[in-house]
C-alpha cells in the first residue's frame, strides 16, 4: 500500500506545483531563481518529452492508460515477490504518468515550468544549451526509469555473482569435469 501512497504524493506535488504556476504566472512569464541558469517559466506542452508529437492528445491518453495498467500490474507482481527498489521506481513512474495524464485529459496540454539553461566552456568550446522545460511529473518519470535501470543492473550483478558462487561450489565438490 505504501507504494501507492508514494505515487499519490508525486501526483499531489505535481498537481499543486502546476496549479501554483497557472494561478500565479501568465503563459510565457519567467521568474529567475538562480540567474539565467534556473528559472521558473510558465509553459504549455501539447506533445511528449522535448515537444515531440505535438497535438496528439488522444494518442497520449490511450498510451498512458496502457502504461498505468501495466505499471499497476507489474507493481503488484513485484510486491508479491518482496522487491523494494523496483516497486518504488514503479510508484514514481505511476505518479508522474497520472500527473501528466490529468493535464492532458482536462486541458489538452501539460503545464511545464522548470527551466535550466546551461552555459559554460568545455575544453575551450562554449556550451549554450537550454534544456527543455519540464515539471514534477517528468522528474518522477525520469527518476523512476533510472531506478528501473539501476534495479536491472543490480539484479544482473547479483545473478552473475550467484552463478559464479554455484560454479565454485560445484568445482569444490567435484561435480564439474575439468
Amino acid at each position: 500500500m505504501k507504494y501507492y501512497i508514494y505515487a499519490f504524493i508525486v501526483l499531489l506535488v505535481d498537481q499543486a506545483t502546476k496549479w501554483m504556476i497557472v494561478s500565479n504566472l501568465t503563459l510565457g512569464e519567467t521568474v529567475p531563481v538562480i540567474g539565467e541558469f534556473f528559472q521558473i517559466t510558465s509553459h504549455r506542452n501539447r506533445g511528449a518529452a522535448f515537444g515531440i508529437l505535438q497535438n496528439q492528445r488522444w494518442f497520449f491518453l490511450l498510451i498512458t492508460v496502457g502504461v498505468v495498467v501495466g505499471v499497476v500490474w507489474y507493481l503488484r507482481k513485484m510486491l508479491r515477490e518482496g522487491k523494494r527498489l523496483l516497486p518504488f521506481a514503479l510508484s514514481l513512474l505511476l505518479g508522474g504518468a497520472l500527473g501528466n495524464f490529468i493535464d492532458r485529459a482536462l486541458f489538452g496540454e501539460v503545464v511545464d515550468f522548470l527551466y535550466f539553461h546551461f552555459r559554460f566552456s568545455f575544453f575551450g568550446y562554449p556550451v549554450d544549451y537550454p534544456y527543455p522545460i519540464f515539471n514534477v511529473a517528468d522528474m518522477a518519470i525520469v527518476t523512476g526509469v533510472g531506478l528501473i535501470f539501476l534495479d536491472s543492473i543490480l539484479a544482473w550483478r547479483r545473478e552473475a555473482r550467484e552463478a559464479r558462487e554455484m560454479s565454485a561450489r560445484q568445482a569444490e565438490s567435484g561435480d564439474i569435469q575439468p
